[in-house]
């Protein structure tokens, strides 16, 4: 990466010791950079942790209702004031391979000698125990129907896609410029994918780096809006609170990207949730989870 100043931004919220075990692989890496962690009102000692273990480390306190969306805004806002070459979002339930930074700028090395310098590189990672794919690239689904966002299959090539998870990110400063932060009316989902789709849309790419770049397990179903086993007023309840569809997100989300026939596919999440129809693709898919 040469000189080139790196920020990685990161948010948290009581979990002190997967928090702790991801720096632990982020400063493995054999790269300089800083760090920016918002800690969104842990009660679970995360602040004197990361203190005590990683000094380097900026931390900025949220207000307790940020969610991962306002975390990692709180985060980008800061970094950016420094005017970095490159800024890294990172989930802190992500655990980076010993090569994963080398692989994400190795990456971008590679495009913009193929004349795409504003691209954003998008890690994909793998479940701990099953090896299996988890997070990465999203690309839309291909149903005429369906408004989904797809994980797209990481290969030993380089793919384009249309937009990502928010796992591990790398976003040169040339696309900040562009893009800029992420938007604010986005509470704990949608953001990231917001984020590319209106990366794309400003005339830059999106890529998934080739293989893995390191370990994340998918986040469960169970006691969400989508859990079948919950009543149907509980999981209306939940499907508008910030981890599901609050409607305000979800309306600009839906007008901003699904075409001129966006009110019909903004009913469905909600419906989904009513009829408990697992098979009713009409809403993106969610990557982070961070408030318990």
């Amino acid at each position: 990466m040469d000189s080139k100043k790196l920020a990685v931004l990161m948010t948290c919220y009581n979990r002190r010791d997967t928090t702790l075990v991801c720096l632990q692989a982020l400063y493995k890496q054999n790269t300089i950079f800083d760090v920016y962690l918002v800690d969104d009102g842990s009660s679970d000692g995360t602040c004197d942790a990361v203190r005590a273990n990683y000094p380097a480390v900026k931390i900025f306190k949220g207000t307790g209702d940020l969610f991962w969306v306002g975390g990692m805004r709180l985060a980008f806002a800061e970094a950016l004031k420094e005017n970095y070459d490159y800024y890294l979002w990172l989930n802190d339930d992500t655990i980076l391979d010993p090569n994963a930074l080398s692989k994400v700028f190795g990456t971008h090395n590679d495009l913009i000698e193929k004349g795409f310098p504003n691209s954003i590189i998008v890690g994909s990672t793998r479940d701990a125990i099953t090896g299996k794919p988890t997070y990465g690239g999203a690309v839309r689904s291909k149903h005429w129907y369906s408004n989904k966002y797809e994980f797209l299959q990481p290969s030993q090539e380089i793919q384009e896609c249309d937009t990502m998870y928010g796992n591990c990110v790398l976003i040169p400063r040339s696309v900040a410029q562009k893009v800029g932060n992420l938007d604010p009316a986005f509470i704990h989902s949608l953001g990231d994918l917001d984020y590319g789709l209106r990366a794309r849309k400003l005339g830059c790419s999106v890529w998934v780096a080739p293989g893995f770049i390191g370990t994340c397990s998918k986040n469960s179903v169970q006691g969400s809006w989508v859990d079948t086993n919950l009543p149907i007023g509980d999981r209306l309840r939940k499907a508008l609170q910030p981890k599901g569809f609050p409607i305000r997100a979800w309306t600009v989300f839906a007008r901003r990207h699904s075409g001129p026939f966006w009110f019909l596919y903004w009913f469905l999440p909600y419906l989904r949730a009513v009829i408990g129809y697992k098979n009713l693709s009409a809403s993106p898919s969610f990557s982070v989870e961070m408030k318990q």
